[in-house]
């Protein structure tokens, strides 16, 4: 690797992976909700320094504010593993208006309202399965089945093996494939619901309640948002239920329940035991998982001071607070004494079994992935597998591509796995299909990528983000069932895709259309819950595509050796890999600053808007915020007049959990701040500006997911390097196009973590779910 003038080349060695690290668990302090402001001045309230960035969804309470700064970095670090949708939540009464056509909706509504029509389909499968039962009034289905099994296996009654003996059901019958005639685009305005209005009468009383309680008015609005109109009664009644709010910890909860109810309250008020289960729950969605071990769950509690974790598990799970589940192979009837840890009578039975493995899970994402699994199984049934694409295969534009499209004509889910040079492949595959006379597209993350994609196909009506075309606002619109008008749909940047909106997208495609997910194993996963793309490949529910293009260049050649764990020194005589060492994170932020600058603009005629600065997280003295303030100050000076930005400054907007939207401030007036997003012209309203715009010169890995720019320059200082791990490390180094410039301080921790750290693990239920749906056409 070369340096650019004036700055010192590093080098760096490799070593050989050895172990791995175990997913934290939930009981563990990890990320906060954003919470409301001036929260921190009153007698428990959530503490301001504990709230994450809202441009990141992964983001985690910056360890610099609360214990240090020497490991502020590596403490958000920790939090862009996590996985969340916060914000949906606290921004439930007021979605951010983005301008569109007037017929359209914005991202921000019809992405929430996709969300909570998908709830309702669910809750209507729910009541499909079965009527209400005595155990408890949440639940139904197999979750009452199941509880009747925990409770004996807890109570020493049953072994494991007694639970799930019924055979996996068949998918449902579903309606047929539209007809080939393509309907006029519509954009659905009855799909998408107006955001909650909060009434000031509620408000009021949700004020008052907090005020006696001890917490802050300013809590009012978020809590409102997650319990609904009565939320003044039911935080009377069950204090607990403050811990809905976002950024409200259990001892603030506790404190509340004290201030309410006396000394009356205690560690083991069923009240608050089953809020804690919810929340250690919604803390584990945070950080990817979509249910917990039982195990887990209750060491949590015991953490918690509740005197007996199983009671309160049990009660939780009458109460309809959590779901229970077990995984894993069960034994059969003769094998039971085996699974106790006996051998058979000729001694030759010396494998021990694994006990069953019970799982806690919240109904939202436990249903989301039973849909999702039989969405996919659907799919994979129901296509027409004798399709003819020989033709179009023998004109493919390299062999992975002809492999992909032969492939996709014989089944109809298909998983095509590859690094960036990958992308054009499902482009040749869009683009024989449409040669076909079907009607097909791309879907990508964001709006980067569907301009990368529409450039690779030649068309831009051949790509859409996925959030369009959900909404209706691009794409080919719905048929008259309410499905999409399509027969091959390709999602790109597939490991982005969490359980709630793969259900939701699977969901809105026909019988007899294809889907082909997309994607790069390699790089960080999904900011909300789940693993669909992880998850659908190890399954092996599907015919699965390995490209075969490798990534061309200097920065192609380091991202591969990455992928395999192995951090090479790559030939770069055009100065296409920089390391720039540094001593500290001060000399990290002024490096970084003169990189953006003046270097690269100077050394490759890459203007300073078109190079993008990533770190790991959010705090410390080399975090986002440290540097977005350092580079502001260089590249476009100002007294912030709107709310802390001026026009030119480049920001991060959030239109929804977990998407970050990159644009530059116009100017603001009465209806809020004016951005241009990549062309699309957004306004934020101004009471969602603190909370859903951020400064954007410098990003989080996460973030910057799915994008690529001209020129990336990724800072580690010395206290990021516990927050560093494969996957991050190639999705940050993947993002510079022309040139990458390593701001390093970190030493032997960076080989090392590509080494030794690989992607933290997520607790799912889609693979297993997967694995036992009948799909006979699946390859195996």
């Amino acid at each position: 690797m070369t340096a650019l003038p004036g700055e010192t080349p590093g080098t760096v060695g490799t070593d050989t992976p050895q172990d791995t690290v175990s997913p934290p668990e939930a009981g563990a302090e990890g990320p906060e909700h954003a919470e409301a402001p001036d929260a921190s001045d009153a007698p428990g309230a959530p503490d301001a320094s504990d709230a994450p960035d809202p441009s990141d969804a992964p983001d985690a309470p910056d360890a610099s504010e609360e214990g240090g700064e020497s490991s502020g970095t590596a403490a958000d670090a920790e939090d862009d593993d996590v996985r969340g949708d916060a914000e949906a939540e606290a921004g439930a009464d007021a979605a951010p208006a983005e301008a569109a056509p007037a017929a359209e909706l914005s991202e921000a509504q019809a992405e929430l309202a996709a969300q909570r029509e998908l709830r309702e389909r669910i809750e209507k499968r729910k009541a499909e399965k079965t009527g209400p039962i005595a155990a408890g009034t949440g639940l139904s289905g197999t979750a009452a089945e199941l509880l009747a099994a925990v409770r004996a296996v807890e109570s020493g009654e049953k072994a494991g093996t007694a639970f799930f003996d019924r055979p996996a059901e068949a998918p449902a019958a579903r309606r047929p494939a539209p007809a080939a005639a393509q309907p006029p685009r519509t954009s659905a305005p009855n799909a998408a619901r107006t955001a909650r209005t909060v009434t000031p009468e509620a408000l009021d009383a949700v004020r008052a309640v907090l005020t006696e309680g001890g917490a802050p008015e300013a809590l009012a609005r978020a809590a409102v948002g997650a319990l609904g109109e009565q939320a003044a009664e039911l935080l009377r009644t069950d204090p607990w239920r403050l811990l809905a709010v976002p950024g409200v910890r259990p001892e603030q909860a506790d404190g509340f329940a004290r201030a309410l109810l006396g000394a009356g309250c205690g560690p083991d008020d069923g009240r608050r035991t089953a809020a804690l289960v919810g929340w250690v729950l919604e803390r584990a969605a945070l950080q990817g998982h979509t249910a917990l071990d039982a195990d887990v769950v209750r060491t949590a509690l015991a953490e918690r001071a509740v005197g007996d974790p199983d009671a309160a598990v049990r009660d939780a799970v009458e109460e309809g607070v959590a779901l229970v589940f077990q995984e894993g192979d069960e034994p059969s009837a003769d094998d039971a004494g085996a699974a106790d840890g006996e051998t058979d009578e000729a001694g030759d039975a010396d494998v021990v079994r694994e006990p069953v493995q019970v799982l806690l899970g919240l109904d939202r994402y436990a249903l989301a992935e039973e849909s999702l699994a039989d969405g996919l199984a659907r799919l994979v049934n129901a296509c027409e597998k004798a399709a003819d694409w020989a033709e179009a295969a023998a004109s493919a534009p390299s062999p992975s591509a002809a492999e992909l499209i032969r492939t996709t004509a014989a089944a109809g889910l298909v998983a095509h796995s590859g690094g960036e040079a990958a992308r054009a492949e499902p482009a040749a595959l869009i683009t024989a299909a449409r040669g076909l006379g079907l009607r097909a597209l791309g879907a990508t993350h964001s709006e980067d990528g569907r301009r990368r994609l529409a450039a690779a196909t030649g068309d831009p009506d051949t790509a859409v983000t996925l959030s369009g075309l959900l909404s209706g606002a691009q794409g080919p619109g719905r048929d008259e069932d309410g499905a999409l008008a399509l027969d091959l749909l390709v999602v790109l940047d597939a490991p982005q895709l969490d359980v709630e909106g793969a259900a939701v997208l699977v969901e809105a495609l026909a019988d007899g259309a294809r889907l082909v997910l997309s994607g790069d194993p390699g790089v960080l996963g999904s900011a909300g819950a789940g693993r669909v793309f992880a998850d659908v490949l190890a399954s092996h529910a599907c015919p699965q595509v390995v490209s075969r293009t490798p990534d061309p260049g200097p920065i192609g050649e380091l991202v591969s050796g990455i992928g395999i764990g192995e951090l090479n020194q790559v030939d770069a005589p055009g100065k296409e890999v920089v390391i720039v060492p540094v001593r500290d994170a001060g000399e990290a932020v002024h490096r970084t600053v003169q990189l953006v600058a003046d270097s690269v603009p100077r050394a490759f005629s890459i203007p300073s808007g078109e190079t993008q600065v990533i770190t790991v997280g959010h705090g410390g003295a080399a975090g986002t915020r440290a540097l977005n303030e350092a580079l502001k100050q260089r590249l476009n000076p100002g007294p912030g007049r709107f709310g802390g930005f001026d026009p030119g400054d480049r920001v991060v907007h959030v239109p929804a959990p977990g998407r970050a939207v990159p644009g530059v401030v116009l100017s603001a007036d009465a209806e809020g701040l004016r951005l241009d997003c990549g062309g699309v012209p957004v306004v934020v309203p101004q009471e969602r500006v603190e909370s859903s715009v951020r400064h954007g010169w410098a990003l989080s890995a996460h973030q910057a997911a799915g994008m690529r720019w001209p020129a990336a320059v990724v800072v580690l200082p010395g206290d990021a390097a516990q927050g560093l791990s494969r996957p991050w490390v190639y999705t940050a180094f993947g993002r510079g196009e022309r040139h990458l410039s390593v701001v390093h301080g970190v030493d032997q921790a960076l080989p090392r973590a590509v080494a030794q750290v690989p992607a933290q693990e997520r607790t799912t239920r889609l693979r297993p779910l997967l694995e036992a749906l009948p799909t006979p056409d699946a390859a195996s």
